[in-house]
């Protein structure tokens, strides 16, 4: 967060900013090195049938979702982007994910990372909830260099901040505007939800479902420390059965996280494949780009993969670690 006297340069500098109206919303629019073992399954995308998969697209493959573009304003660059992100038979453009990554860049670096798909909706859905203007991004991604200089000058920034893992922003709006969206994005029950009254700024995240203001942020108790708050997120939120559920883990401050070969959905096994490296049958996830598939997944309506870790748990590691809700059929 910045110091009083920069907030009020870049609160000046964002009062400045041309802001463009975004497209028109399309009429359907809304809502680490692995181990060699020749026997180990290797994650790959799952092959559907033609019909189940095409069945699949029609239908977005997250519960919140914008109307496939997106307009953002950098707060410190004045560099802009619109982009139609997600094409008419639900999949996504590359080069515009591209595009939205580069503006999300770390400002103290400019190093880059993955922007997730679901948070780009999110933010989407917050364009067109304020109606529909450039979003105004104060921080994107924060490499975790970046994030700890931050911290070490004695800024309020979070240590297992989400920002680290490209999986959050602080988005500017009127403060006339930010009371209405924090509740907004509360009521979805789907995200992190931080209300900045004086700062004039929202923090969205596609972390566990909380919300909070500046007074109750509670960053300088270091909340994730020894993997107390990691969590896990699918790629999609909606699947088809016989496809492959990818899993990555979140917040997970100390390394390694094991994770076993079995969890559950719907109050039924499943499996979990990886090429990650093995301990005593389980799987050492030891960095946020760590995918975990879980395969024969029973058809269900929004329930949680519950993955199981293994001992030794480091520090604070819990028994188990859920992901969003996900619907298969």
């Amino acid at each position: 967060m910045p110091d009083h006297g920069r907030r009020a340069r870049l609160r000046a500098r964002v009062a400045r900013l041309r802001v463009v109206p975004a497209r028109p919303a399309p009429a359907r629019a809304h809502a680490d090195r692995p181990h060699p073992h020749h026997r180990r399954p290797r994650v790959r995308g799952a092959r559907l049938h033609p019909v189940v998969l095409a069945a699949l697209l029609l239908a977005s493959r997250f519960f919140v979702t914008g109307d496939g573009t997106l307009s953002l304003v950098n707060a410190h660059t004045d560099e802009r982007a619109t982009v139609r992100y997600r094409r008419g038979d639900a999949t996504y453009d590359t080069q515009a994910i591209g595009r939205i990554r580069h503006l999300f860049r770390s400002q103290g670096d400019a190093r880059e990372t993955d922007v997730p798909l679901r948070l780009v909706e999110v933010l989407a859905w917050l364009q067109h909830t304020a109606g529909g203007k450039p979003l105004v991004v104060l921080s994107g991604y924060r490499s975790p260099d970046y994030n700890q200089d931050l911290k070490a000058q004695g800024r309020a920034v979070a240590g297992g901040s989400l920002h680290t893992e490209g999986l959050a922003a602080d988005l500017a709006f009127p403060r006339t505007d930010l009371p209405r969206l924090w509740h907004r994005v509360r009521d979805l029950d789907c995200c992190g939800a931080g209300y900045y009254a004086k700062e004039g700024f929202l923090h969205v995240d596609v972390g566990r479902p909380r919300f909070w203001e500046a007074t109750t942020s509670r960053v300088d108790e270091n909340l994730s420390a020894g993997n107390a708050r990691v969590f896990a997120r699918t790629e999609f939120d909606r699947y088809a059965a016989g496809e492959g559920v990818v899993v990555t883990l979140h917040a997970a401050t100390v390394p390694p996280v094991l994770v076993r070969r079995e969890a559950r959905l719907g109050g039924e096994s499943v499996r979990v494949e990886s090429e990650l490296p093995e301990r005593e049958g389980c799987y050492e996830v030891r960095g946020p780009g760590a995918r975990l598939k879980v395969v024969g997944v029973p058809a269900v309506r929004r329930a949680p993969v519950v993955l199981s870790t293994c001992e030794p748990r480091v520090e604070r590691t819990p028994e188990t670690v859920e992901t969003n809700p996900i619907e298969v059929r």
